[in-house]
């Protein structure tokens, strides 16, 4: 079979990518490389069975091109960056929402049948049930929670009217190897410039429950190979949480720094759309057999570990 991965070069992107070649599939990437690396994907087109594309996802005609003879569609490219929409209003439009209508309306000009979406739990804004179920009804707190909760519902309104199947996965934060932004990515950063000090947004009480890429693919398969139906929307996330100032902690210590300031900005969110807490429910998940292998913290450790060994990927975000 034949798939196509949008933001394939990116770090869950390339994952899904290898994954993918284990089970057989042949394999278009298509991206466009604004946050992913030619690099991640070296193992993966060395095979043979994978080919990279490099285009935007709302240049539809090339990638109607890219899509011929394909079934499943993995559409992973999007903005990326929750804070970002503060800034630049028009950018979760662009990338998340535009960019899904785009994939979509592809797919029905190529007959593409199936499509696995990677949403977040952004899309429950700050709930006040935990953990959240998939059932949770949210207000949104951000423009990117909007944008992925907006592209959740044209592709189940796609599949009522041209029958394209759809699994929709709401993440919490990923970690491990490629790992390119992200918490562990700012603090290393941060304390690579100043080891003696280390700003934390909010004040460092936020909970998160961080899952590592190896588990987080596997929930991804395992799903994909047991669910039915036309319409799916499934949690993945970890069982667990740890809060900001551990994380902070662990970093340090992977980092060799025993003696770092940790300086608080105060308020019970990092920034406005963040949520306090988040913890999924998984109770559908598991149903299926799905369990996280990686304790958090063994996650974090490794995903700062990685970084350390492959400093391009700490430096190159300055040069972009």
């Amino acid at each position: 079979m034949q798939v196509l991965v949008t933001g394939g070069a990116g770090f869950i992107g390339s994952h899904i990518v290898d994954r993918l070649l284990l089970r057989g599939n042949d394999v278009i990437i298509y991206d466009n490389l604004s946050s992913g690396f030619r690099r991640h994907l070296e193992p993966a087109l060395k095979t043979g069975k994978a080919v990279l594309v490099e285009g935007d996802i709302l240049n539809g005609r090339k990638l109607v091109k890219a899509m011929k003879d394909v079934s499943t569609v993995f559409h992973l490219a999007a903005n990326a960056d929750v804070r970002g929409g503060q800034a630049d209003t028009g950018v979760d439009l662009r990338q998340n929402l535009l960019g899904t209508r785009s994939v979509l309306e592809s797919m029905r000009t190529t007959g593409a049948s199936e499509i696995v979406f990677t949403s977040s739990a952004t899309v429950y804004g700050e709930p006040d049930r935990f953990p959240t179920p998939e059932d949770y009804a949210p207000l949104q707190t951000s423009l990117y929670g909007a944008s992925k909760l907006g592209a959740e519902a044209i592709i189940q309104a796609y599949g009522e009217y041209f029958g394209i199947r759809s699994c929709v996965f709401r993440f919490v934060s990923w970690l491990g190897e490629r790992y390119s932004h992200g918490v562990v990515y700012d603090f290393i950063n941060k304390l690579r410039a100043n080891p003696k000090e280390l700003e934390i947004l909010g004040d460092g009480n936020q909970k998160k429950s961080y899952l590592h890429v190896d588990d987080g693919t596997k929930g991804i398969f395992l799903a994909l190979d047991k669910i039915s139906g036309l319409k799916n929307v499934i949690n993945l996330g970890h069982v667990d949480y740890i809060d900001v100032k551990s994380v902070a902690r662990i970093v340090s210590d992977e980092m060799g720094l025993k003696k770092v300031v940790y300086r608080f900005l105060g308020g019970s969110r990092g920034w406005l759309g963040d949520s306090p807490l988040v913890h999924l429910d998984l109770s559908k998940i598991k149903q299926l057999g799905f369990y996280p292998n990686v304790g958090i913290e063994e996650g974090l450790r490794r995903t700062a570990r990685y970084l350390l060994e492959n400093i391009w990927l700490l430096d190159i975000r300055k040069m972009k």
